[in-house]
């Protein structure tokens, strides 16, 4: 058996307000994604995160329900520098998203800093000291 990674799926309850977390966050998503059932982002070479809205994956799996409590995924994105990682920061916070860990200097040599999507997924922001 030979397998390759694929993508990152992610379930959404609102399309719109979790591209919009995306976009402030610095990617290119087209407006016109707001309505989609199913987006595709290539944030760099060999990485896809796709999402899909609770409806479409009800589509295929009626039985399916969000899961509750805290994340249940994860997603790590390196920032040029520690001044980066506290300002992408600030600017999600101020544009009124859920920061969850605010910036601080990890003990493994990086400044780390966590916010919640609108649907509760952690997105890490992290570079070297």
């Amino acid at each position: 058996m030979s397998l390759s990674f694929g993508f990152i799926g992610l379930v959404t309850r609102d399309m719109a307000a979790t591209l919009g977390f995306y976009r402030t966050l610095g990617f290119e998503i087209p407006a016109s994604a707001d309505t989609e059932p199913h987006v595709e982002l290539t944030p760099s070479p060999g990485v896809l995160i796709a999402w899909d809205t609770e409806e479409t994956i009800r589509g295929f799996d009626p039985s399916w329900v969000a899961p509750t409590g805290s994340h249940r995924a994860a997603l790590a994105f390196s920032c040029e520098s520690p001044l980066e990682v506290d300002t992408t920061y600030a600017t999600l916070v101020e544009a009124g998203y859920r920061g969850h860990v605010a910036p601080w200097d990890a003990f493994w040599g990086q400044r780390y800093a966590t916010l919640l999507d609108p649907d509760g997924t952690s997105v890490d922001l992290f570079a070297a000291l």
